[in-house]
């Protein structure tokens, strides 16, 4: 049964701060964790997790509000789950961010903060919705009203994740997937197929190829084929409901094809980048980026830009596959973004981010697109193209300007050749040599690429920049990944990763703001009404009680002094 935790609004008379040494209290009240505990920790809408839990009365689940909080704090922090449970049982600060009250008191369990993400797990594969995307936006969106941060302008850029795995040869994994189907058989079976996996069931995957020699693969991945074809004639069926046998039904199919009725490996070149890097990952793709290759995933982070923002927020995160380029990231993130900051109107990104459909959407949205880097080689001789009220163009070159007419497909724009005889860059020019002029074709996809990759000399020098810090952002995640590598492996858990990093990203630079100026924290705290109103109320009703004890005791007293009185 889901059940709101508000005991920390009400601090007992003797609780863990009650307790503290008035120098202590003072030290307290301006520390990180008090601020956490204020601006995330109370802010954290717990109704988002209710879908997780029961309607029917039954046991209340464990404060949701310090799960997600220790959550963010261990992600921050680069605990482990030991770690954080020491944490929470010693360090006084600690507590007080989780809102807990007394040195004994620990809100939750091991396993209880286990089944939770594993619960939160299950309902995106059910439903598609990321519960922690969603507190990660509403925090976001109260923190942008609150400090009035303006959101028309916002820069985005993207990270590479790599997983927390084993950099398998694709031998190699084949191999360790035999090796994983073994050790699933029971005693009996193994005793019986024994034969079929002699080869591989006394060395590790890693030991067993360091064996061979190089002119031996083709011939040992021939051996491997015709061993995968048995075990999904003889086993598969027998063990199905084995998580490792939907492994081996994957990297069966993404390795080997029948041709004839005859298992055939497939070649290299008919490998895709998103088959299985791992048995430990499955969620895991493969990239080759600057001349590295890398297996995990990406993540695209989205943040304000302008530069009359005192404070500058993360808006939009997002995990995707690595071997998604990034301008379809941001062709499916824009329209979710737009709505989440209406006001956006400009946004800054690099050149990996510009494509024909983004263009589109940019069109549509009222967006401003400002790219600072170009994919492809340049011309010296840059043609202009400025569209007009009746659906037709300007087109300019060095030494011309001339009007578009219309051709078979899309628009073209005829030069005049006297003038391109005498042009230093006709040479290097993109247009096609006719026998009455020069003429250059082009569309409305040609027309948006040229907006997009000249809006930036529209902006005035001081905003041409403005793309460069989100770098800076983007080091605020890698710094607590150790050579770009993450601690955890899944697409869930790096969710779990890069929202609870994001949330504290957010805080941190509102908590670096706030610490000069302590007269906005009391405004921000102040403005919400509803964690005030919640407050109020449960003051009132904690003074209510308080005073139903009171009679009830005094009455009690009462009725005992007569009952005294008449047994005499």
């Amino acid at each position: 049964m889901f059940k709101k935790n508000t005991k920390h609004l009400q601090t007992g008379l003797f609780g863990l701060y009650s307790m503290l040494p008035d120098q202590l209290k003072k030290e307290v009240k301006s520390s990180e964790e008090y601020y956490f505990y204020k601006l995330v920790f109370c802010h954290i809408d717990e109704e988002i997790f209710s879908v997780l839990y029961s309607d029917k009365k039954s046991r209340p689940n464990a404060p949701v509000n310090a799960l997600v909080s220790a959550l963010i704090l261990m992600a921050h922090n680069n605990w482990t789950y030991e770690q954080l449970f020491k944490q929470i049982k010693f360090n006084i600060l600690v507590k007080i961010a989780l809102g807990l009250d007394s040195l004994e008191e620990i809100p939750f369990s091991p396993a209880t903060i286990f089944n939770f993400q594993n619960r939160i797990n299950e309902h995106f594969v059910k439903t598609g919705e990321n519960l922690l995307e969603q507190v990660f936006d509403r925090l976001t969106s109260e923190q942008l009203k609150k400090l009035k941060i303006k959101t028309n302008i916002q820069r985005t850029d993207s990270f590479v994740a790599v997983s927390n795995i084993r950099n398998y040869s694709r031998l190699q994994l084949l191999i360790e997937v035999i090796l994983r189907v073994w050790r699933v058989l029971t005693e009996e079976d193994k005793e019986r197929f024994r034969k079929y996996f002699q080869n591989y069931i006394n060395k590790s995957s890693g030991q067993y190829i360091y064996s061979l020699k190089k002119e031996d693969f083709p011939r040992e991945l021939e051996k491997i084929a015709r061993l995968y074809r048995w075990i999904a004639e003889h086993i598969r069926a027998r063990y199905s409901d084995k998580e490792i046998m939907k492994v081996f039904d994957r990297v069966y199919s993404e390795h080997f094809t029948k041709v004839k009725g005859k298992i055939r490996v497939k070649r290299s070149e008919e490998l895709s980048s998103d088959m299985l890097q791992s048995p430990d990952d499955l969620d895991a793709t493969y990239r080759k980026k600057n001349g590295r290759s890398y297996k995990g995933q990406s993540v695209n982070v989205v943040e304000t830009a302008n530069p009359e923002n005192a404070v500058n927020l993360i808006t939009d995160i997002s995990v995707n596959p690595l071997n998604r380029d990034d301008s379809q990231v941001l062709n499916e993130r824009i329209e979710h973004l737009k709505k989440k900051t209406p006001e956006m109107e400009e946004l800054h990104f690099d050149g990996a981010y510009g494509s024909e459909a983004n263009d589109r959407k940019f069109e549509e949205l009222g967006i401003m697109p400002v790219q600072t880097g170009v994919r492809g080689a340049g011309t010296q001789a840059e043609i202009a193209i400025e569209k007009l009220a009746d659906d037709h163009y300007r087109v300019s070159c060095p030494n011309q300007v001339v009007l578009s007419q219309k051709a078979r497909k899309g628009y073209k724009a005829d030069f005049d050749l006297s003038i391109c005889a005498g042009c230093e860059l006709r040479e290097k020019c993109p247009t096609i040599l006719k026998k009455k002029a020069r003429v250059y074709y082009f569309g409305e996809k040609d027309y948006l690429a040229k907006k997009r990759k000249n809006n930036i000399k529209l902006l005035p020098p001081e905003r041409r920049k403005l793309r460069n810090n989100v770098e800076a952002t983007v080091k605020e995640f890698t710094c607590r990944m150790p050579g770009k590598k993450l601690k955890v492996r899944g697409l869930f858990k790096t969710t779990v990763f890069v929202y609870s990093v994001g949330i504290y990203i957010n805080f941190g630079r509102i908590f670096r703001y706030f610490v000069g100026r302590p007269y906005l924290f009391a405004q921000f705290f102040v403005r919400n009404w509803l964690i005030f109103k919640e407050l109020l109320g449960n003051y009132i009703h904690f003074v209510v009680l308080n005073f139903i004890e009171i009679k009830r005791k005094l009455l009690m007293r009462t009725v005992y002094r007569c009952v005294r009185l008449n047994s005499f």
